[in-house]
């Protein structure tokens, strides 16, 4: 029933009926971690995770990987370096699906060497296993590291999938090894009969992008067989902005209007891009553009892991309960910076 009632989105529904169970075991906890998980609310997830803590309940191996999951999309680094603590002194401590899941937390939280400690200590690996530590390095720069699990994954003969190829074109991406990315690429289509998917085009924009060949990323993004992301496409706007390509910047808000019409912080951009070469009828343009369509500049949103919990600022934001003690802290930091002449 809370499954189902999570599916539905009907989440006052699944509250009241959990709450109202006469026992709560392990499996009833996990299934509202789990269904808040999978609705990407993963704040709301790790929140239930600590009230099943205070409830007693000890969490099984199904409901540790739904907590890692939303630590690795939250960056709740503390969370789950306690949860690898606990892991090692379960009876789960060699399961593979775990420590996939550490090896992801790890990754995405910046510690890769905590991953490849993981990965190497464990039994048995599956495919998962490989490719996680793959793009694990990939993301975290260390391209050589990534190529070289690449090519060890085929050794100890695993099959190459998309993932195992989105590790690959990733760590040739951040490495600026355009010639190498294309090689892989070529090879995945033609050996491998896989068949590219956005992230694979984005890995092949990306580092024609980082080094300034921006007719070329476009030329790219041009030819793609599938319909390109505001991910791609945002990123090469922000460049345009950064290297002042006014006239490409135009080119591709023609995309990204047509992918998403109210999207703020496109139109904002470019907005900002005129006005910085001083085409200011431009960048009103485009301001008035927005007020008659409605649409609004959102805030940034910036958040910070204290004692495994995540706390998110808003700017101009003083609805956190220790908003006193933030601001107090800040004029006296900037009273520190302007003591030393710095601000």
């Amino acid at each position: 029933m809370i499954d189902g009632y999570m599916r539905n989105g009907k989440d006052k529904s699944v509250i009241r009926l959990f709450e109202e169970r006469p026992e709560r075991d392990a499996i009833s906890w996990t299934a509202m971690i789990n269904g808040f998980v999978k609705k990407d609310r993963f704040g709301e997830a790790l929140e239930w995770f600590r009230e099943m803590q205070i409830s007693g309940v000890e969490p099984d191996y199904v409901a540790i990987i739904s907590v890692l999951a939303a630590c690795a999309n939250v960056g709740t680094l503390g969370l789950g370096l306690w949860i690898h603590r606990f892991v090692l002194k379960q009876d789960f401590s060699d399961n593979v699906r775990v420590n996939n899941s550490l090896i992801d937390v790890y990754s995405r939280c910046g510690c890769i060497e905590f991953a490849h400690q993981v990965f190497k200590r464990m039994r048995k690996r599956t495919q998962v296993s490989w490719n996680s530590i793959i793009v694990g390095f990939a993301i975290s720069g260390f391209a050589e590291e990534a190529l070289e699990y690449f090519k060890l994954m085929q050794n100890e003969g695993f099959k190459l999938d998309g993932i195992s190829f989105t590790g690959a074109l990733t760590a040739c991406s951040r490495a600026g090894l355009i010639d190498d990315g294309l090689r892989y690429f070529d090879v995945m289509k033609r050996v491998y009969r896989i068949f590219p998917r956005i992230e694979h085009y984005g890995c092949l924009v990306d580092p024609y992008r980082r080094a300034g060949r921006l007719e070329e990323a476009l030329n790219v993004v041009e030819n793609m067989s599938v319909k390109p992301n505001e991910v791609v496409l945002g990123s090469l706007l922000a460049t345009c902005r950064t290297k002042g390509n006014v006239s490409l910047a135009e080119r591709l808000m023609k995309y990204l209007v047509d992918m998403d019409p109210n999207g703020d912080f496109n139109y904002v951009l470019l907005a900002n891009m005129y006005a910085a070469v001083g085409r200011w009828d431009g960048s009103g343009k485009i301001r008035r553009k927005m007020k008659g369509l409605g649409i609004q500049n959102k805030p940034g949103i910036s958040s910070v892991e204290i004692g495994s919990s995540i706390h998110e600022f808003m700017a101009g934001d003083k609805s956190h309960n220790e908003t006193e003690n933030i601001y107090s802290m800040l004029e006296l930091l900037s009273f520190d910076l302007r003591l030393c002449g710095e601000y």
